[in-house]
Parts: C-alpha cells; structure tokens; sequence
C-alpha cells in the first residue's frame, strides 16, 4: 500500500495538528505501508525565514520520506506550484492520498488534483469545518467553500474528524459524507529516560519553584484558547490565598501583537510575580514542564482534539478544559480531570477544586494515564486507519 500525506506545513510553528503526520508516518511504516509526505517549507507569515531543507526531492526519515516544495508564489497562503505540479505527475503512482488541513490553497487543489486523477483522498479538516471557525472571515470562506470545498468534501472518500464532538458539530455545506472519527496519538516519554537532574537545572534556569502546585498552559497563545478566562481565574485564587504556581508556554508568530497583550496583561496582574512565561516550548523544556506540572489547563472556546492534553494525560497529569475541547466527553467519561463552561465562574471553580484536592488530581492523573496509553497511541490509531485506507482502495 503506497499513501501520500499532504500537509500544508510541518513546521513547529503551526502547533500540533502539523505535526500529527510525523507521529503517524513512523507507525504506518511499521505495519507495512509506504509512506510520502507531501509539504512545503513554510515557517511562519510574519517575516519568518522558510524552512532550512532540500526542496524537490525526497528527505528519507524513520522508514518515510518527506518532500518539500518552496512556497510560492504566494507564500503566506503555504501556497507551492511546485508541490501541485508534483501531485499531478506522480498520483497514479499511489493508492491513497490522506490530506489535511481545508482553506489552504495546497490543500484545497491537492485535493482536485486527486479527483482529476482518479486517486481517492481523505480530508482531515484540522478543525475548520467548527462553526466557529467558519465565522472567521466568513464571506471569504462562503466564497472558497463553494468553489472548492464543497465539491472537495463532495468528493472525498472519507473526512477524518479525531472526536465524536467534532464531527457532530462540523458544517458539511449540505452534504452527507462518510466520517472517519480517529483521534490523534502521543509518543509517551519513558520513565527510565527521563534525566531529573537535568529537569531540575531546566527549571531552575527558567525559576519555576518545585515546592507549590504548578499550573500548566502549553499551547499557542490565540484568542481561541481562553486565555482571556484563565488569567481573571487564576486571579481569582491569588485572592481565596491559594498558594501556586502559573507556566504560560507557547508563543505565536503568526499573531505577536496578541502574543504581547496578553504578557503585558499578566505583567500588570497580580499573577506577575507568580508566573513564568517561557515561550515556545520543546525537548527538554518541555519534557521538565509535563514531569513537574501538577495540572494542565486549556479553556479553548473551540478545540477539535487538543494535542497538548493529550501530552500531559500520557504523562500522567490531571487535565482542566472547557467543553469547547473537542474531546471533553473523553475527558469527563474517563475521570481525567475537570471540565469547564467557558466562563471565569466556573475555571475558577475547577481549578479551586483541583488545588485544594492534590489526592483527587493524582487519581485523575492517573485516570488520564491510563486512558491516554489504550486511546492515543499511535500504533493502533495506525492500525484501525490502515484498515479504512484499506477499504477505500478496494472500493475505487
């Protein structure tokens, strides 16, 4: 079985949904599919250099190989003539194409191309089909949508939701589709590996106490996330007298002014000197934070999965969310945590909860544990998406 992926960008700064396909590749590889991954070498929209790769050629990775394509020639766009032109020539070499991410121009005509050339694709919406996120420039995406979209969903042999949320509340622009609900996975760190000493320089380094509660927000500062409720509530327990602890990790290229409202708006509270802020946040860093937090929190008005939560339920850390979190049934049904309306009350409510009661969050933790290592590993997500892929061939 021979299966492309096709993604506008893989880099870092676009978050986790980019880099789901470097988490799936490895885990197709070892059931025996071939795989080729389709991107470009975008890196960011505001200024940020591209990608230092080969273009045009395949890079071998884990058993994998990855082709870039330059951007070009409309770059903010993760737009590439090259990539297109590519497709074109190579899609009857392949069986299957799995493509991810809609509103982007490399996508969008990856996938007519696919249809042109009689190869059967998957979408992957990365949460845009979410009313929400339709109401974002929603003229210009009535426009797209209908030139093509919709005939891309049209066409499609399945669309990849990774929650039972998201599907159900995704706009299919008055088309029935047949839905592949699969949620992403996690590579857990194993215990024997992880360097304490190490982990304790990082967060000394960085002055993150170890002695209080640490509160735990690692994603890309957006408006989308809820900071805007999770600064008054935490706030709000600075003056109950909870003793604790805030990391705000992330950053966002593609949105610095935000990015900089919202340092200065922990500046001037009273959280100042009760936070960290650490920026973007991988490796080593990351690996210390997930060790050391006691309670990971993401209050997102609308999330289609969350990749972070699911990096602190496998690392065995209770999770606080808003029932805008794609995977909050998930989360409420397995005991792994909290889960909030997104309002301050009731953030507020969940995480006096969870400090007060540190038995109740190790229980939690390692509920989320638990649940994380049987339902977000990447092996059996592979698994059951070969068995799909598998389907889909046989019947075009």
């Amino acid at each position: 079985m021979k299966v492309l992926q096709i993604i506008p960008s893989i880099s870092l700064i676009y978050g986790g949904p980019s880099q789901m396909v470097l988490g799936l590749a490895p885990s197709l590889v070892k059931a025996g599919v071939e795989v080729t991954i389709l991107t470009t070498d975008s890196n960011g929209d505001r200024g940020q250099k591209p990608l230092d790769v080969p273009l045009n050629k395949p890079v071998k990775k884990d058993g994998y190989e990855i082709i870039y394509f330059r951007c070009s020639p409309f770059r903010r766009y993760k737009f590439s003539i090259d990539l297109l032109n590519w497709l074109n020539k190579h899609a009857s070499e392949y069986d299957l194409a799995h493509i991810h991410a809609l509103f982007s121009p490399a996508s969008s005509f990856a996938a007519r191309i696919c249809r042109q050339q009689k190869l059967p694709y998957i979408l992957r919406p990365l949460g845009t089909l979410d009313p929400a996120d339709l109401r974002k420039k929603k003229q210009l995406k009535q426009i797209y949508a209908a030139l093509l979209e919709r005939p891309n969903i049209a066409g499609a042999a399945a669309i990849h939701f990774t929650s039972n949320q998201e599907a159900k509340v995704s706009a299919r622009f008055g088309l029935k589709t047949h839905d592949l609900v699969l949620p992403l996975g996690v590579v857990p760190t194993q215990p024997e590996n992880i360097n304490r000493e190490s982990h304790n320089h990082i967060l000394d380094k960085f002055k993150i106490p170890q002695n209080i509660p640490l509160v735990l927000f690692m994603s890309r500062i957006d408006p989308k996330k809820g900071l805007n409720l999770l600064i008054p509530a935490l706030e709000n327990l600075l003056n109950q007298g909870l003793k604790f602890h805030f990391v705000l990790a992330g950053t966002n290229p593609q949105d610095p002014n935000y990015e900089e409202e919202i340092q200065q708006q922990i500046h001037n509270s009273l959280l100042h000197s009760h936070t960290t802020i650490t920026g973007f946040v991988t490796g080593e860093l990351k690996s210390a934070l997930l060790e050391t937090t006691d309670l990971f929190v993401l209050p997102s008005y609308y999330e289609n999965f969350g990749i972070a939560v699911a990096e602190a339920m496998v690392a065995g850390k209770p999770v606080i969310i808003s029932d805008g979190v794609h995977i909050w049934h998930e989360i409420h049904n397995s005991q792994s945590g909290w889960v909030t309306k997104t309002e301050v009350e009731s953030l507020t409510n969940a995480l006096q909860e969870a400090l007060q009661n540190p038995e109740e969050c190790q229980k939690r933790g390692q509920n989320a544990q638990k649940y994380a290592l049987q339902n977000y590993s990447w092996d059996a997500i592979a698994r059951q998406l070969i068995q799909e892929y598998d389907n889909i061939i046989k019947k075009s």
